[in-house]
């Protein structure tokens, strides 16, 4: 009875003991098991939107920028047909790269709503109060050397979240393979050597997808994949300020528009906040002696921007004929470049793709010109007449297709980025004087084309004159 009665106690004590522990250890062990929450799938979208960054910021290094001032606006396509004005073309370079930076922050703006830091769930509103007024609270602009660390973790995050991606896919294409395999085996009836082969096809298979499997893991751990909400938009505000704040440094931006392109920028230039928060001030060291200040605009910077990027009426832009002219150039290109292998059906295809006002304007060009086609000194002036034409105008018309290409859903993460702006194109290009130099393509298309085909004719004619002289002179003998 005394033993039975000990029993009890101890039994009591120790289911205590167990009620003591776990009421005490629960809070630690909730504690322990709460995480931020990983980006997941969005590592791709996110991957992108850090492949687009580091593309704004390489195209605003000092290379880029001399080769805008020295080379994009002194093109001869661009001083005929978009402008002669140095600091409106310098206006629209400048304004395009703002705009692509806005459309990455917009992005983010979204994926940062998922953040548990409220400062970063607010990014939207703290990246527009930096473009208005300069103001960076927290200090997120990076210095130089900084922004380099972070464009080098990036661009490990875009190489090895590319990388998880085919693996990925290559996941999923084992493990169906492994399925239909397993399927067939079971529904098969072949000889017990067949199963045996199949067997070991099916074992090989199973290896190879654990082995891909562990590799998805590891990229996942090293990717984009497994990494918070937090960090990765941490990482990417900081750079967007930094990177906003490099384009209004180097366009020497102080009321929402740039005043000129430095004719330099150093090396070892820093970006980096001032001390008094509700303004930002960006030096270069070699550039300025007295930094400016960045002030309110009478309208919002953003907005300021988008409207510099509206093509004026008079515009292949606002008429929406930018990419059919292009591909119509581009056409003519070739025929010029080899006249002679255009057939009747390739001019009519041509002649299809006119718009009404090019018709009207080849229709009176071409009034009067006679059927004959024979002056071989008129056919070469033509040819070089031609060749000037091309020279300025072609690198617009590659161009806005290399600009189109680059930003279609389809092709955005596969097409090589190429820098073009949109001044570099036919979008801003006046349209009257577009039509006009292609008119005078078609007219001189006209020309050689006739003239190859007369003198084919010719050649033809003469050799079949002199075969049959050459069988009547036989037959005489």
């Amino acid at each position: 009875m005394a033993l039975e009665t000990w029993l009890n106690k101890v039994k009591k004590t120790i289911a205590h003991s167990f009620v003591t522990v776990r009421s005490a250890g629960a809070p630690r062990a909730k504690t322990a098991v709460i995480k931020k929450s990983s980006v997941g799938v969005l590592a791709f979208e996110i991957s992108g939107l850090m492949s687009k960054l580091l593309h704004l910021w390489q195209f605003l290094s000092e290379k880029n920028m001399i080769r805008i001032r020295n080379e994009s606006i002194c093109l001869e396509g661009v001083r005929k047909i978009v402008s002669n004005d140095d600091a409106f073309l310098i206006g629209l370079a400048c304004a395009e790269i703002v705009e692509n930076l806005r459309m990455v922050a917009k992005s983010l703006s979204r994926i940062s709503k998922r953040c548990e830091d409220s400062h970063l769930r607010s990014f939207d509103r703290f990246f527009t109060e930096f473009a208005n007024m300069g103001r960076d609270p927290y200090n997120w602009v990076l210095s130089l050397k900084d922004m380099e660390l972070k464009i080098k973790k990036m661009d490990q995050f875009v190489t090895t979240t590319a990388l998880l991606h085919r693996q990925m896919d290559e996941l999923s294409v084992l493990e169906n393979s492994l399925k239909k395999a397993s399927n067939s085996n079971s529904n098969s009836h072949f000889k017990d050597s067949d199963i045996s082969i199949k067997e070991q096809k099916i074992l090989e298979l199973r290896q190879k997808y654990l082995w891909q499997k562990q590799e998805v893991k590891y990229l996942k751990e090293r990717s984009l994949w497994c990494r918070s909400f937090d960090t990765v938009t941490s990482l990417l505000a900081r750079s967007i300020f930094t990177t906003l704040a490099r384009i209004k440094l180097v366009f020497g931006i102080n009321h929402g528009y740039p005043n000129s392109l430095p004719r330099s920028l150093s090396a070892s230039a820093t970006v980096y906040p001032s001390e008094n928060h509700n303004t930002c001030n960006f030096v270069s060291g070699p550039l300025m002696n007295n930094p400016p200040i960045l002030k309110v605009s009478d309208h919002e910077f953003f907005e300021s921007n988008t409207k510099v990027l509206k093509p004026p009426t008079s515009t292949l832009g606002a008429a929406a004929l930018a990419l059919h002219y292009a591909n119509l150039i581009i056409v003519m290109e070739k025929m010029i470049r080899s006249p002679q292998l255009v057939g009747v059906d390739a001019r009519d295809d041509l002649y299809s793709m006119l718009p009404n006002s090019v018709r009207s304007s080849l229709r009176s060009r071409l009034k009067g010109v006679g059927f004959s086609a024979s002056d071989p000194v008129l056919a070469g002036e033509w040819k070089d007449a031609l060749q000037k034409i091309l020279g300025w105008l072609s690198p617009l018309a590659h161009n806005m297709i290399k600009w189109q290409s680059e930003r279609s859903f389809e092709q955005q993460n596969l097409v090589p980025k190429t820098n073009v702006l949109l001044l570099q194109t036919l979008y801003f290009a006046n349209q009257e004087k577009t039509e006009a130099a292609i008119t005078e393509l078609l007219v001189g298309l006209n020309y050689i084309w006739r003239f190859e085909r007369e003198m084919n004719a010719k050649a033809l004619f003469e050799c079949t004159n002199f075969n049959n002289f050459l069988n009547l002179k036989h037959s005489s003998n």
